[in-house]
């Protein structure tokens, strides 16, 4: 689902009725978690926490007009989803998420490069995305991202 929000609260008075708490929480667990240096609005039409132009002016490679990304959170047909580039560009992060998975949700993890699907909006395991958002620093992300920018 795609919505035209201007802001966080924007985006979540879009959403529907049944899960505007769900995502609150979630934002709220990634805020409290979040290292310092990240920015969150909105980015790519979700939620957005990012390296803000002001930490690193050269911004996203695809398009330098916008911040570098770091995590988006959306509300999508089937799922909330939560996309994390670190996963994606850091394979010992994506291993150490696969593997904690297990110990907090007995769903299976629906997963695709970057993005974690949560079908069962009511099960998302709020300790284990708390953990994974604190696995990176700005610093960390900028390095793990120009890294992959060179290969």
């Amino acid at each position: 689902m795609n919505y035209k929000a201007n802001s966080v609260e924007d985006y979540i008075d879009q959403i529907p009725e049944d899960r505007k708490e769900v995502i609150i929480k979630l934002h709220k667990v990634i805020l409290e978690h979040l290292p310092n240096g990240f920015e969150s609005g909105i980015n790519y039409n979700m939620i957005g926490y990012y390296v803000p132009h002001s930490v690193y002016p050269n911004g996203y490679h695809c398009d330098p007009k916008l911040p570098l990304p770091f995590i988006n959170l959306a509300s999508q047909k089937n799922s909330i989803n939560l996309y994390h580039v670190g996963i994606y560009a850091k394979k010992e992060l994506l291993d150490w998420f696969v593997s904690e998975y297990p110990k907090y949700s007995k769903r299976k993890l629906d997963m695709g490069k970057s993005c974690i699907r949560f079908k069962y909006i009511n099960e998302i395991p709020h300790e284990l995305i708390a953990d994974l958002v604190k696995k990176m620093t700005v610093k960390d992300w900028i390095e793990t991202y120009e890294k992959s920018l060179k290969k």
